[in-house]
């Protein structure tokens, strides 16, 4: 695989760089400045941006320092290696090393998407994710004007830039988004401070972009035949900022003229303790007579009200009434002696920005502007360039989040959802009765409500009792639209499509709604799960569906019918696979299909080949996979005696060509966040089978970010959410960086109609599922796994203070490691080979429980995150105990994983299962234990719930104790914690992985790692 980085060149430009995992396994390079063995070559980097336009410039070397390990430089953390290729890991420590490599330095237009970019079998690396979006905000800071003129350079090679303004607001977010720069994107400039690395790019991207649009103009005036050294350095100055940026200077004006600049810049950075606030109030707060909409007023008056705010308490509001009493407790004279003043000379400034507050300094003593509707209409369009400015700018709750006038679909499909299941000729190109009508989000306008609109002189239109931002030619061809195509017959796909893409530009006015009185309303509702009849399996099916798993069957069946791919979200241990099985047996009944192909990770296959023999023993099923698997026109023929075909990701992939030439009757994606990465060559192989019907099973559909979830649609329903940057722009930022929910609602309604999700946890779902119990297990140190313990952190503590950047980082995550390490076993940090008993509390701990459970008669799943700690157990455990105990991990084959499921599962079989929280975590069914024992925390919980539902699922009959080993006084405590206090935080943060931990201040750091006094048993 590929991970495209991103970093910040000496002179200030974005570069990108790419590591390939691919390349052969790690070498050692005794080289003082060798080139990156695992940095993408400068031809195979260009073609990674063939596609983009336009293209970036030729590539060149970098010098660039990166963590290394034994002359090696390490992996990024998005680089996934094959285990089997990967060779040995590097020996040594840690320490930055300056190494070569290619680079290209796209246009900030592609810089700008780039996260976009489809990489085959590649991802984006979160340092460029990162300075993608400051590209963004680049982009929006040139837009809004917010640039300024600059000079840089001597009278040798000056040269003019434009810069942007970092001014309020815009200073802030700077400063915040300084602190959150990845030290991936310093790796060529470690010696810079953040800040100044971050302030270089924004106005290198801000320069490229203001010169761009301003390509053509002239900005300098004519000069006389005779001009001054003065007016020839400005006038060479204005020149440049269009043109080539260099340019001819007099040594004298050089200095005068960067001098002015500084000053005027600086100026606009100056800020006062307090400022005017405006505070806009609607007719109706403060005029009952306002209220009523049907009665026969004059001109409704507004209020624009003046106040003085106090900048660094923004709560503290004293209204211009107050400050004119000249009270001498007045709260403003905590941070001005003469409010008065400041207020005059705020509303002065204000006017030059918003001209109608020159009638308010008329007055002696301005409280407040009245305002007409015409006039407050012009103050709301005015309000973000008052905010911008540093004015403080209070609005009326509608403004801010208004509610949409736009065009209303009501339809009328005949029958309901059971009918049409039974069905198949009609469905979706079923002709279905329509309506369009104005509305003010889903109410429909009466009338006399639209007379009202379409006399309306001004863009503010009171409505429903509230305002209403309305632009008159939209109404108006609104309107007409309704007297043309009002109502009439339209295909019922064509009303799911208006539902799914509600900007369509053939119509005047956005969909705000569309609704149905019959089957397709149920589709779009939601619902259609609860007003589907139950459907049972057909004769010879020998497994008994609960309820849920029947009206599942039947929302499948129902989609099928209609040809629209489905995503069955059910929680883990639901049994989508039985539904699916279901689904393949009543179809195969009804009439005679080509073959359906299933995609799972290789852990499945053998379930797939299990419950389809067992609960629909006449289902023909292929497994492809394996060295012998059939090939080239011997595989075409076996595939079509066959019902399904299993095969893994990792082969669909490899065997593309011929899986793709095969007209597949459905496509199923088992553990469907496999294709989370819509760029990867692993989920663009899986889109392009030809197959009637797709259907995508994923207990997890989002489980990062967003674009998981498209890509799982847009395999299911390709298109459905659009192109992936309309989906970004219309959810993923909105939900994602600004919590909008509004955007979520309005993808959960679109997404509605094609995921069914059912929980576990639901009483209404499944009633029988036994209780399960979560503690935490809290352990205390041996003496020596304390001594280690305290060394491993004073040496970080005496290292990290002459470290930075990425050096730290990496410092950090080796010495988390250790540390749990040590929690877990002394020989496990040493790896030396000593004994293992009376050594670790953990272990003492997990020895008690064991004997307790073995006494009982019971069995218990035991995960780590260290496949080296469970070799380490295993042989120690089965002296101990005097029983076998099981071990899963990665490098355990197919045949010996299956082989120690099923001996585990069988009552007689053995009664401890170890296994790697990696390998064993997902895909199993290990019911037989009652007992669940997590060594080690795994800081992303949704990791070990997973896991947990190894044993909590269906078919489990007692009750499930789960158990997580925490070492008391340690990080493992502190961190636990830090969870608990921030549970909506770890979700989006700690789910990334341990990354976290490596921005938090040396303090911070020492306060995590240090022992406490209750860590040591006494």
């Amino acid at each position: 695989m590929i991970v495209l980085h991103g970093l910040v060149t000496p002179d200030g430009a974005i570069a990108c760089w790419a590591e390939d995992a691919d390349l052969p396994a790690r070498t050692t390079s005794k080289a003082k400045l060798a080139r990156h063995p695992f940095a993408l070559d400068a031809a195979a980097l260009a073609e990674l941006f063939a596609e983009q336009k336009p293209f970036p410039q030729a590539g060149r070397d970098l010098v660039v320092s990166l963590p290394s390990r034994g002359g090696t430089p390490d992996d990024s953390p998005e680089l996934v290696r094959d285990p089997l290729t990967a060779g040995p890991a590097a020996r040594g420590e840690h320490r930055l090393r300056d190494w070569k490599i290619p680079v290209v330095t796209p246009a900030s237009a592609v810089l700008s998407s780039i996260v976009d970019m489809e990489l085959p079998d590649g991802r984006v690396g979160a340092d460029l994710r990162y300075l993608a979006d400051i590209a963004r905000w680049a982009e929006e800071l040139v837009a809004a004007g917010k640039v300024v003129p600059g000079i840089a350079g001597t009278t040798r090679t000056a040269s003019a830039r434009w810069q942007a303004g970092l001014y309020g607001a815009d200073a802030v977010r700077f400063t915040a988004r300084a602190a959150a720069l990845p030290a991936p994107c310093r790796a060529a400039r470690l010696a810079d401070p953040a800040e100044d690395v971050l302030r270089a790019a924004v106005h290198t991207m801000v320069d490229t972009i203001a010169r761009e649009r301003l390509a053509g103009q002239r900005l300098a005036p004519k000069l006389g035949k005779r001009p001054t050294p003065a007016d020839a350095t400005a006038h060479a100055w204005l020149t440049a900022l269009t043109g080539a940026p260099e340019f001819d200077a007099d040594a004298v004006e050089f200095g005068r003229l960067a001098g002015r600049l500084a000053d005027w810049q600086a100026s606009g950075s100056q800020t006062s303790p307090v400022r005017a606030c405006f505070r806009l109030r609607s007719p109706e707060q403060f005029d009952d007579a306002a209220l009523d909409d049907e009665a026969e007023a004059e001109e409704p008056v507004w209020r624009l009200e003046f106040l003085v705010q106090a900048v660094e308490e923004p709560s503290v509001l004293v209204s211009a009434e107050d400050i004119w009493s000249e009270r001498d407790n007045l709260v403003l004279h905590r941070w001005v002696g003469a409010p008065q003043e400041v207020l005059l000379a705020e509303l002065g400034r204000a006017s030059r920005l918003f001209e109608p507050l020159n009638t308010a300094l008329r007055e002696p003593r301005p409280v407040e502007l009245e305002l007409d509707t015409d006039g407050a209409y012009a103050f709301l369009t005015h309000a973000s360039t008052l905010d911008q400015a540093g004015f403080g700018v209070q609005l009326p709750s509608w403004w801010q989040q208004p509610v949409e006038l736009g065009l209303k679909l009501t339809s009328a499909s005949r029958g309901t959802a059971g009918v049409v299941a039974k069905n198949t000729a009609a469905g979706l190109k079923a002709l279905v009765d329509y309506r369009w009508d104005l509305a003010l989000g889903d109410a429909e306008l009466t009338e006399a409500e639209l007379r009202a609109l379409a006399e309306a002189k001004v863009p503010l239109v009171r409505l429903r009792g509230q305002w209403v931002q309305v632009d008159p030619k939209r109404v108006a061809a609104g309107l007409a639209f309704l007297r043309r195509s009002g109502s009439g017959q339209m295909a019922a796909g064509q009303v799911l499509l208006r539902a799914a893409h509600p900007d369509e530009a053939d119509l005047p006015l956005p969909v705000t709604g569309v609704a149905d009185r019959g089957w397709l309303g149920d589709l779009l509702s939601g619902t259609v799960e609860r007003q589907l009849e139950p459907v049972d399996p057909p004769p010879g099916f020998t497994a008994t569906l609960r309820p849920y798993q029947r009206r599942g069957l039947a929302w499948l069946a129902f989609l099928d019918s209609l040809g629209l791919g489905a995503c069955l979200a059910d929680d883990m241990g639901l049994g989508k696979t039985v539904q699916l099985i279901a689904l393949e047996a009543l179809a195969r009944k009804e009439s005679p299909r080509p073959p359906t192909l299933v995609i799972c990770p290789m852990s499945m296959v053998g379930t797939w080949q299990r419950e389809a023999a067992r609960f629909a023993p006449g289902l023909a099923v292929l497994v492809h996979h394996g060295s012998n698997r059939l090939t080239g026109e011997e595989l075409t023929e076996t595939i079509g005696k066959h019902d399904l075909v299993v095969t893994t990701y990792s082969l669909a992939t490899k065997d593309s060509t011929a899986l793709g030439e095969i007209e597949w009757d459905r496509v199923v994606l088992d553990e469907a966040q496999n294709i989370k990465n819509s760029a990867s060559r692993q989920s663009q192989t899986v889109r392009q089978f030809p197959a009637r019907h797709r259907i995508a099973l994923t207990g997890t559909p989002v489980e990062n970010r967003l674009a998981e979830l498209w890509s799982i649609m847009d395999f299911a329903n390709p298109g459905v959410l659009g192109s992936v940057n309309s989906f970004r722009a219309r959810f993923s930022v909105p939900i994602e960086r600004d919590n909008d929910t509004g955007a979520a609602a309005r993808l959960r309604k679109l997404t509605g109609p094609f995921v069914l999700r059912r929980l576990k946890t639901d009483p209404k779902i499944i009633d029988d599922l036994p209780e399960k119990f979560e503690l935490k297990q809290l352990c205390t140190l041996t003496a020596e796994q304390a001594s280690l313990y305290q060394a491993v952190v004073d040496d970080m503590l005496a290292r990290i203070e002459d470290s930075e950047g990425m050096e730290r980082r990496g410092l950090v995550l080796a010495t988390m490691s250790k540390l749990k390490q040590v929690c877990n076993h002394p020989a496990q940090l040493l790896g030396d080979g000593s004994r293992i008993a009376g050594r670790s509390g953990k272990l003492a701990r997990l020895e008690d429980i064991l004997a307790e459970a073995l006494a009982d008669g019971d069995k218990v799943l035991c995960f780590t995150q260290f496949a080296a700690f469970g070799g380490m157990l295993v042989p120690h455990l089965s002296a101990r105990f005097d029983t076998e105990v099981l071990f899963l991990h990665g490098g355990t084959s197919k045949k010996a994983r299956e082989d120690a499921v099923r001996r585990f599962q069988s009552p007689d079989g053995p009664k401890i299962f170890l296994l790697s929280l990696k390998a064993g975590g997902t895909g199993l069914t290990l019911t037989a234990a009652n007992h669940v024992v997590h060594l080690d925390r795994w800081w992303n919980p949704a990791v070990e719930d997973q896991a947990t539902d190894r044993a909590f699922r269906i078919g489990q009959r007692r009750d499930v104790q789960v158990r997580k080993f925490v070492c008391i006084g340690t990080l493992e405590e502190k961190i636990d914690a830090m969870i608990e206090e921030k549970k909506a935080l770890a979700q989006l943060v700690v789910g990334a992985g341990e990354n976290w931990l490596t921005e938090l201040s040396t303090s911070q750091l020492r306060e995590l790692v240090t022992l406490s006094s209750e860590a040591v048993i006494d």
